[in-house]
């Protein structure tokens, strides 16, 4: 700590996602229904997945690794938001924020390159069939799982580094409910250029490149079933794609408020609705879609219950 009061490593304040209003004990039971429902539904999609043999294709594959990545950063935030409201306080040390930060930012990010991998497949899928099995190979799926989780990594160790090494003020109230990147920046002190341009390169390889992947793929199935003849193919590929495409359009909307709109256009509650719904509502939303809205998802649902039986 020097003249102006400023800290390397201290603790830090969360102010939490609701203070202790009337409200609060209801939004805290919401939270909890929501956090043990997303693990559960997460922990079945990948259960299911692995114990059905029809399921046993890319697509299905990369799922299956979707949910894992879902429980895991979900994981990383709700049970301290949940612990600090039982316990009446808020405080992170410097450690558990920059851990949390290094764990969020590399799960999430792993999740940002998945989706836009994803949305190859489905393109190889409609627009390509008769050459899938070669384009979605089993090494090419491992590739494309090894690729997201390095690109998550990347950022990750990237960007815990020079966040944490930025000198904070001497307000330590972080207006969130966890380490989050933007939140972090600002109430780091002294010059944050480097920071900044940093943040937007990976911003720009963790989202806009993911998400004109999946632009792109999607305007050719758009333009490739508009053409199919059979009405029933039609359908089947508008219900894999929309699925998929409610997943990204939720997941991606709130990250890019998060970490591309201008600071002047944030505001802390603002912040806190939109990490909410991309960090904690997308996990339970994922396997929701993909099962309710899959014919063969709810097929391997009713096989694995016939078995049972």
């Amino acid at each position: 700590m020097d003249g102006d009061n400023k800290t390397f490593s201290s603790d830090f304040t969360l102010t939490g996602l609701f203070t202790h209003s009337k409200a609060s004990g209801f939004l805290f039971s919401i939270l909890c229904v929501i956090f043990f429902m997303a693990l559960m539904a997460n922990g079945f999609m990948i259960f299911l997945i692995y114990r059905d043999s029809r399921l046993h294709t890319p697509m299905y594959f990369l799922l299956r690794q979707l949910s894992f990545i879902d429980m895991l950063y979900i994981s990383t935030i709700v049970p301290k938001m949940l612990v600090d409201y039982l316990l009446g306080k808020g405080t992170i040390s410097f450690m558990a924020c920059t851990a949390q930060f290094f764990l969020y930012m590399g799960f999430v990010g792993a999740e940002f390159f998945l989706l836009g991998l994803m949305a190859y497949d489905r393109y190889v899928a409609i627009c390509s069939p008769l050459t899938y099995t070669v384009l979605m190979s089993h090494r090419v799926c491992w590739v494309i799982l090894a690729s997201s989780w390095f690109g998550g990594a990347l950022d990750s160790f990237i960007l815990t580094p020079i966040t944490m090494s930025l000198p904070f003020c001497a307000s330590h109230k972080i207006n969130h409910f966890f380490c989050e990147a933007p939140t972090m920046l600002r109430l780091a002190c002294g010059d944050k250029v480097i920071y900044e341009m940093v943040m937007y390169i990976c911003c720009v390889m963790m989202l806009l490149i993911p998400f004109s992947v999946v632009t792109a793929s999607y305007t050719q199935i758009l333009i490739t079933v508009h053409q199919m003849k059979s009405v029933e193919g039609k359908k089947k590929a508008f219900a894999t794609c929309s699925s998929h495409m409610t997943v990204v359009t939720l997941f991606y909307g709130a990250a890019l408020y998060t970490y591309m709109l201008p600071q002047s256009y944030h505001t802390p509650i603002k912040d806190k609705i939109f990490s909410a719904f991309y960090t904690i509502l997308t996990p339970l939303l994922n396997p929701l879609i993909y099962s309710l809205r899959n014919r063969d998802v709810t097929g391997a649902f009713k096989r694995v219950l016939a078995s049972c039986r």
